[in-house]
């Protein structure tokens, strides 16, 4: 019998991670070789693939992890980490069914329907005095605390994936942050 591919792991079995913005993602820092943040991830319990080559764009080759929890099979990646040159980790993609719960100030980011989030996130923004924005998908993001929710499906509710980036000397906004190969995940 073929696993669940819409199957969500509860809130209690998920590894809990924290987010400083634009600095890092549980023990992901923004920066970090393939190597360093490979290690990481192992020391979290996390097997990660080979990193793939993605592209060269500019002068620069991108290079993309993903990592998934030990004992879960091959197509569940919990965690795809994206690298530019010698800028190294630039963007962290933290899956909606799979992957840690990540939490800022209190607020739960991954795996919640995508409303639910946009007004917590809406609201702390207009608690902090910070900009609220709106992605290209039509969720609430943030450029300044580097932050871009996207629906992700789980079967016939959509729950959301959160995407991490610091924009730098190659992308200047968040959304240039985000490879193109992000952008096909649904």
């Amino acid at each position: 019998m073929w696993p669940d591919p819409w199957a969500v792991v509860d809130e209690c079995d998920r590894v809990q991670w924290d987010y400083s913005p634009l600095e890092r993602v549980g023990p992901l820092r923004f920066g970090m070789s393939v190597h360093e943040a490979t290690a990481a991830m192992e020391a979290y319990g996390f097997t990660s693939d080979t990193a793939s080559d993605i592209g060269t764009f500019g002068p620069f080759r991108h290079l993309r992890t993903r990592s998934r929890a030990a004992d879960t099979p091959f197509h569940r990646n919990a965690v795809t980490a994206y690298y530019v040159g010698p800028m190294g980790l630039t963007c962290i993609a933290v899956d909606a069914l799979s992957g840690p719960q990540v939490t800022f100030d209190g607020i739960r980011l991954v795996g919640r329907p995508p409303s639910e989030l946009s007004a917590e996130l809406t609201a702390y923004l207009e608690r902090t005095g910070r900009d609220i924005e709106i992605t290209t998908e039509g969720d609430i993001g943030s450029q300044q605390l580097g932050m871009n929710p996207r629906a992700q499906r789980a079967g016939d509710v959509l729950l959301t994936r959160l995407v991490f980036g610091r924009p730098n000397d190659w992308a200047c906004t968040m959304h240039d942050c985000v490879p193109a190969d992000e952008w096909h995940v649904h």
